[in-house]
């Protein structure tokens, strides 16, 4: 139970990793972080304070000493018999993925959930070398930055036990997430699956030279991604059929033809990868990135976001779970 999970071990502190560090001190919980890279902790140390802030908008409860809450350590064998819980967010390789959970399957107390951000290798993939209790472990794929966005996909393989499962999905919604289950395991989970098809039909548009990528950036923040973020494809579908409990066949029947004619000249044209579309594709897009000023971007990015979630909080059931 959430109430149980009291220290956290955070593994590999990167950008997501350091990212689940700031959320889990801002839930009072103490965190144990293990990265071996060098500059690791600086590093960390200057996520937190830019982050902290943030932070405290989200969580009024939250006190400014839990910010000291963690650790760094160099040895998984010593400290991993402490931890309540276990965040991995190592690189997406699979051979190293298998060693490192081999080491936290070996360290850790048998009920300890050990759950990974993977980001669309399943957990089948990593397993085969974790004898001691594999039941619990699964995938808690976050989205980024996971201590601003809800989002965790929860993918166990087909040997999670049940209480792994509950064990998850509580743990993250007492953080503030919003959890979804994944029925079976998938590769590259659901999120990611919809932005790589939102993204080859993009590239395949720049590339073909309909549209610029700075035009074709604009069409989505400004049309879609809009409505994207209150109301998911079929509860838009719907109301684009008229709302209520008929309006997404009512839209289906209307618009199906019209909609199978465009997929198929998307399969046609599809994006192939080929070092020619890319070659297209990459100076395209270095004609709009080249002129964006990135410091500006994220902290709007982060500061609109922090506003989103405020508006979707006021009134969860209209736009779906309770946000951070």
């Amino acid at each position: 139970m959430p109430e149980d999970i009291k220290t956290v071990a955070v593994i590999g502190c990167g950008v997501i990793g350091a990212s689940w560090a700031c959320l889990f001190l801002s839930r009072g919980l103490n965190v144990i972080i293990f990265d071996p890279a060098e500059g690791a902790q600086d590093a960390f140390n200057k996520y937190l304070q830019g982050t902290w802030t943030a932070l405290k908008s989200c969580n009024p409860d939250q006190e400014d000493a839990w910010a000291q809450n963690y650790m760094f350590v160099n040895n998984l064998e010593s400290t991993l018999g402490e931890v309540d819980f276990v965040q991995e967010n190592g690189p997406e390789r699979p051979e190293f993925k298998q060693r490192l959970m081999e080491e936290l399957d070996r360290y850790t107390r048998p009920s300890v959930v050990i759950s990974s951000s993977s980001s669309g290798l399943p957990a089948s993939g990593f397993i085969k070398l974790c004898g001691k209790a594999p039941s619990r472990i699964l995938v808690g794929h976050p989205f980024n930055p996971p201590h601003l966005v809800p989002l965790v996909e929860v993918v166990p393989h087909p040997g999670t036990g049940t209480s792994t499962i509950d064990t998850a999905m509580d743990f993250y919604k007492s953080l503030g997430k919003n959890p979804i289950l994944l029925r079976r395991e998938v590769p590259g989970f659901v999120a990611n699956r919809l932005q790589a098809a939102i993204n080859s039909e993009a590239y395949s548009l720049v590339s073909r030279g309909i549209v610029s990528a700075e035009d074709l950036d604009t069409a989505v923040t400004s049309g879609p991604g809009l409505r994207w973020a209150l109301t998911g494809p079929f509860v838009t579908n719907s109301l684009g059929g008229g709302g209520g409990p008929n309006g997404f066949a009512q839209r289906t029947e209307r618009l199906g033809p019209a909609i199978r004619g465009w997929e198929e000249d998307m399969l046609e044209h599809r994006f192939d990868w080929s070092e020619e579309r890319l070659s297209v594709l990459n100076k395209e897009a270095s004609k709009w990135l080249g002129s964006v000023d990135w410091g500006r971007v994220t902290a709007q990015r982060d500061q609109m976001l922090l506003q989103l979630l405020e508006v979707k909080s006021q009134d969860a059931s209209v736009y779906g779970r309770q946000s951070l």
